[in-house]
């Protein structure tokens, strides 16, 4: 038995949820269950991020004071809970709860302490939608290249800034080991050091924008949005308050898991720890990548408007085939293309014809031939199926588990138990027998990547009752 920390990055509450973030949180869900199954004690974080000027912004939009704005749509998040099937211990935090601000403000002084934190005039492009500022080798035409319907803002003002360039040496020490997935992540992030890290702005001025945690001894000032932000992978442990408690458990003695978008690798990789070192914590011990989710080749994005809603999708298919296409369909490191007709053929394909299909032609054989319910193995040997979803290869267990599926299937249809069962009832029994374990075995695999179904499956084998349709064609 180990401790498992792992959390999602926390996405801003400017619209509704979309599949791209769904992604995020359902391959975190996945490997949260997965290292639970196997022993583990697992903090599973998340939350939303509620600080910043496009935050301000859309909340003057719509003439709300920006809490009122924040807590009205932190509540969609909360939703998301229940909408993709998450686990029930799912930890959520809010970058305006009083505790995490009080702890942003903690490391805050940790860093000044550590004289990381210094004061002075600047003028830079600003991306709204990055909430950061942008030098000149970021650019593509001129635009920021993630937010290329945003024209980063000129701004000059006096801000604090955090002496990265310090940490070059134990970030290239740190980026070298096993802290990244997957490679060309790690490769990136070298090449940002390469490049020489360059000081960044932790503030803003009041008077520019006012919607963020105050600077600690200087009311002039609010924390540069991600300062304040990527403290919750720490505040929400109770940190700096409960050090012997929940925070050694989870962050000192445990494995800690980030996952984010490949977009985050400068923040997450390089920021984020510089701040941890600068402050004297432990750094992050792996941060996983995955990709984009795209739409026609283009990122998904909500400044772009071209965003799917995982809830609408819910509504349609149900939360196991959500959670099936983003685990099976989708890469779980580089770009995967999002259409609505890709998504209906693997349901159909995956859902409908193969595992509903397999679920209701076995159950349906057990309830009109067996008396009494399969005995099942107590325990089986997942070793090679755990070995993927450790390193992040969703994909590639699920299709284990469909390849499991497609034998059933073979097997059905080589044996043909039910022709059998007239001829020979004691070896038809039998056949079906088998089937039933092998079922139960999906039902077993299915438990992290789908875990209402298997639900579903092991009861109907524990009852010997077939269940209604699990997956209607479309």
């Amino acid at each position: 038995m180990r401790n498992t920390y792992i959390t999602t990055t926390l996405p801003y509450v400017n619209a509704e949820p979309h599949i791209g973030f769904a992604l995020e949180i359902v391959q975190a869900d996945t490997y949260a269950r997965s290292r639970t199954l196997q022993g583990d004690e697992v903090f599973f974080n998340t939350g939303t991020d509620e600080h910043g000027q496009k935050i301000f912004e859309k909340a003057r939009a719509e003439a709300k004071e920006p809490q009122v704005y924040v807590d009205e749509w932190a509540e969609h998040f909360k939703t998301l809970k229940d909408t993709l099937g998450l686990m029930d211990t799912l930890h959520f935090i809010r970058t305006t709860d009083t505790h995490h601000m009080a702890a942003a403000q903690e490391l805050w002084k940790r860093c000044e302490a550590s004289g990381d934190i210094y004061k002075k005039d600047f003028e830079g492009l600003y991306c709204v939608g990055c909430e950061r500022f942008l030098v000149e080798r970021d650019l593509v035409d001129e635009k920021c290249p993630i937010h290329p319907n945003l024209k980063p803002e000129t701004v000059r003002e006096e801000n604090y800034f955090f002496r990265f360039s310090k940490y070059t040496d134990q970030l290239h020490a740190y980026t070298l080991g096993t802290h990244i997935v997957p490679d060309t992540r790690k490769i990136e992030a070298l090449q940002f050091i390469e490049q020489g890290l360059e000081d960044f702005s932790i503030s803003r001025k009041k008077d520019r924008m006012s919607w963020g945690v105050s600077v600690p001894g200087d009311d002039e000032h609010v924390m540069y949005v991600w300062f304040d932000a990527l403290t919750n992978y720490i505040s929400t442990l109770g940190w700096p308050e409960d050090v012997e408690g929940t925070f050694k458990k989870f962050w000192v003695d445990s494995t800690t898991i980030q996952m984010a978008g490949k977009d985050q690798v400068r923040f997450q990789s390089l920021m984020w720890q510089a701040m941890l070192f600068s402050a004297n914590i432990k750094p992050t011990d792996l941060v996983m990548y995955h990709g984009f989710m795209t739409s026609g080749g283009q990122k998904m994005s909500k400044s772009v408007g071209n965003v799917i809603s995982p809830a609408e999708l819910v509504q349609e298919f149900g939360i196991d085939a959500v959670r099936y296409f983003l685990l099976r369909h989708v890469h779980p490191f580089e770009d995967s293309d999002f259409t609505r007709e890709r998504f209906v053929e693997s349901y159909n394909a995956g859902l409908a014809n193969g595992l509903g299909n397999l679920v209701s032609r076995v159950m349906k054989m057990a309830e009109d031939h067996l008396d009494t319910p399969v005995q099942v193995p107590e325990w089986e040997d997942f070793g090679a199926y755990f070995k993927l979803l450790d390193v992040y290869q969703f994909s590639d267990a699920c299709d284990m588990v469909w390849a499991e599926i497609a034998e059933c299937d073979l097997s059905i249809q080589e044996t043909q138990p039910f022709k059998v069962i007239k001829i020979d009832p004691e070896k038809g029994r039998a056949l079906i027998a088998e089937l039933i374990v092998k079922l139960y075995r999906i039902g077993r695999m299915l438990n992290p990547l789908m875990p209402t179904t298997s639900r579903i499956i092991k009861e109907a084998v524990k009852t010997n009752k077939k269940p209604e349709n699990l997956f209607v064609r479309k």
